[in-house]
């Protein structure tokens, strides 16, 4: 199956449903304190690009987002596959697709937090080729998350 990757507006009935669907997978895995909601609006920002992985019926199937950090880096967020499309090559459609953006933008590095029992998000990125990292931005060690980064080039 195919799947087709795009920037697309964040305001969407469809972007909200994958949000809705990380946030609720992010509550079972993780405690409260830890979490960072993010919601439409947040991402509806001149510094922040959403892609959109579709099927071949145009249903949304996938979603992440792109920070722009303004120093030729930027921070991968948001990453979530709708779950009766796992395993289905979508993740690694959105991490490629991620990477063609950063670099037709100038962008050299991408990086990413990924939770300790996100073993799936975890597995892409390795496979990908993400190292893991030290803490950058405002992110500091933690017992729940991993930090990961990428040299894309340019």
């Amino acid at each position: 199956m195919a799947f087709y990757v795009q920037r697309e507006s964040s305001r969407q009935a469809e972007v909200e449903a994958l949000l809705r669907q990380s946030d609720q997978i992010a509550a079972r895995l993780y405690p409260g304190e830890f979490r960072r909601p993010l919601n439409v609006e947040a991402l509806d920002a001149p510094h922040i690009s959403v892609l959109v992985a579709r099927n071949e019926d145009l249903v949304a199937v996938g979603c992440c987002s792109l920070f722009d950090s303004g120093d030729g880096t930027i921070e991968l967020k948001r990453m979530i596959v709708d779950q009766s499309f796992r395993e289905r090559g979508v993740g690694a459609a959105l991490l490629s697709a991620a990477e063609t953006t950063a670099r037709a933008n100038g962008i050299h590095l991408i990086r990413m937090e990924v939770g300790i029992r996100n073993t799936d998000g975890q597995a892409l990125h390795r496979k990908a080729g993400y190292k893991e990292s030290a803490p950058f931005g405002s992110y500091a060690p933690s017992p729940i998350s991993l930090l990961f980064e990428k040299d894309i080039g340019t």
